[in-house]
């Protein structure tokens, strides 16, 4: 543990001290959760730790399946298709003892609608949220919109109240740096509350005993001390010397290591998640390449040989050790959408040299690659092996990786020309990749498309899958969708995901397809 930073080596000084009981769940993963507003990150950690706390209408039980949370049952209006009827649980309270209502809902709706909120683009189609009573809610939307439930899943509703008590009503401003109330406090609906927090080194949380689901779960876990740990040799030894119970993301390189170590056990399965690069391919010039006065990546030739210069398999084998899905596409096969035949590219080095050749770089260029390095499974690692691979074809690729706080706002303001960003499906629908990825980005839409792709034709196609009933039909427009996703090249797939959750055999869980552990299922032998 020598390489321990001091503030980790103080938290798990800290919980070893408090003496863990049978029931206290020790918990570590690569990074922390970004942010405690449920409403301004749409990011995968910052999602995980929010469904400790709060909760949504409805969720996506550990198969996928739809799961009651704070609606018991959700259905079309009957004789308006445009209307979404949502019967809300009755007897719910917050942690600080207000009752859970159909305000709230409306609340977090229109909250989470509003121009700082990351979850924005899930709420396009909904146009009014009106309480029939206290524990009836009507979402009308502008068409009907048959996979409305789909996007409500990560969908966190907040008390009214609590929120306009203090301050908190406006989404905290991330990328801009901003700090409110509700960045630092909580006051959710969920099985644990909040005892302390301290971003990137410990946060605690303890079992709530007023919860709604004390009989209908586990809930075997009573207390929560979680430790983001970015250094993989260290996350992976505090498993094996005990200090942690669980983590989610066991290297590659260590899977063996735990799974043979007595009293641990490696759980593994695909996940819902695409990993791949994105091309500023908008800009008239690029801030960070030695090309003066245009753009190469504006070029669709340019980005197809780069998309062919790197080589999947190579890195499926020897980067992540076989734990990876190598993708032609940036949807895993999850989704509504996906076919093997747009999964598949092949490395095509002499090729992809002719199109830039074609291009009018046969001599290359050099440009600035941004990764995050505490996200994704081996994310460095990948970035790195890209290098030598675009080398082959003489883009000179300078490394720039960084935690994950700070990378992302570089897509979000459009301040990256080439990145490395991961994208999970929890609609299950391509849907949900269009809205973020592919759409213009605007003020309801595109927030994470960081490419400068925009086509109006495309853009109007996406904005009919809200309210197309006609299922087949919409899996046309889908498929018309993504033929130009992949003619334009706009991101360069890398892989597909796969999990690797490493525990003790006192901790009983499945995989999750989403990374997103909820604790409450969890048992403790």
């Amino acid at each position: 543990m020598k390489r321990t930073t001091g503030l980790l080596a103080a938290a798990l000084l800290a919980s070893t001290a408090i003496g863990a009981s049978a029931e206290t769940l020790r918990w570590a993963s690569a990074g922390d959760s970004l942010t405690l507003d449920p409403h301004a990150q749409n990011e995968g950690p910052t999602h995980t730790l929010a469904h400790q706390i709060y909760e949504p209408l409805l969720i996506r039980d550990q198969t996928g399946e739809f799961e009651p949370a704070l609606a018991t049952s959700w259905a079309p209006k009957e004789g308006d298709p445009n209307v979404w009827v949502f019967d809300l649980r009755e007897g719910v309270s917050y942690h600080d003892g207000a009752e859970f209502t159909a305000e709230d809902v409306i609340f977090s709706i229109e909250r989470a609608k509003s121009p700082d909120s990351d979850m924005k683009e899930l709420l396009t189609s909904i146009v009014e949220v009106r309480a029939v009573d206290d524990y009836t809610v009507e979402m009308v939307t502008d068409g009907p919109n048959p996979i409305l439930p789909s996007n409500l899943t990560n969908l966190f509703i907040m008390d009214k109240g609590w929120t306009e008590e203090n301050d908190a009503v406006k989404v905290q401003d991330v990328e801009g740096g901003e700090q409110t109330f509700a960045t630092a406090n909580v006051n959710g609906t969920g099985p644990f509350r909040l005892v302390s927090r301290e971003p990137d080194v410990r946060t605690v949380l303890e079992q709530n005993p007023d919860y709604w689901g004390m009989d209908e779960f586990p809930m075997e876990v009573t207390r929560i001390e979680y430790t983001p740990i970015q250094n993989a040799a260290t996350r992976v030894a505090a498993l094996l010397s005990g200090e942690v119970d669980f983590i989610q993301d066991v290297p590659v390189q260590d899977l063996g290591r735990v799974s043979d170590a007595d009293g641990l056990v490696v759980k593994t399965a695909p996940q819902n998640r695409t990993i791949f690069f994105g091309l500023n391919m908008g800009a008239d010039d690029l801030e960070s390449d030695n090309v003066e006065g245009e753009n190469p990546l504006a070029d669709v030739r340019v980005r197809r040989a780069m998309n062919m210069a790197i080589n999947r398999e190579a890195i499926q084998q020897v980067v992540m050790r076989g734990q990876s899905a190598p993708a032609g596409m940036i949807a895993p096969p999850f989704v509504n959408g996906w076919t093997e035949e747009m999964d598949a590219i092949e490395t095509d080095i002499e090729a992809a040299k002719a199109l830039m050749e074609e291009a009018g770089y046969a001599d290359g260029f050099s440009i600035q690659l941004d990764c995050p390095n505490d996200r994704y499974i081996n994310d460095e690692a990948i970035c790195q092996a890209a290098v030598g691979m675009l080398g082959q074809i003489g883009v000179t690729v300078n490394l720039d990786a960084k935690p994950k706080a700070q990378h992302f706002p570089l897509i979000t303001n459009g301040e990256t020309d080439f990145y490395m960003l991961g994208w999970g499906v929890p609609t299950y629908d391509s849907e949900y990749v269009f809205n973020f990825l592919v759409h213009t980005r605007g003020s309801e839409r595109g927030s994470w498309n960081g490419t400068g792709f925009s086509n109006a034709e495309v853009d109007e196609m996406i904005q009919t899958l809200a309210s197309e009933t006609d299922l087949e039909k919409r899996n046309d427009t889908i498929a018309s969708i993504w033929e130009v996703v992949q003619e334009e090249t706009i991101y360069l797939p890398i892989h597909h995901q796969v999990l690797n959750w490493g525990m003790t055999e006192s901790v009983g869980i499945e995989v999750d397809p989403e990374d997103s552990p909820k604790m409450k299922y969890f048992t403790m032998n």
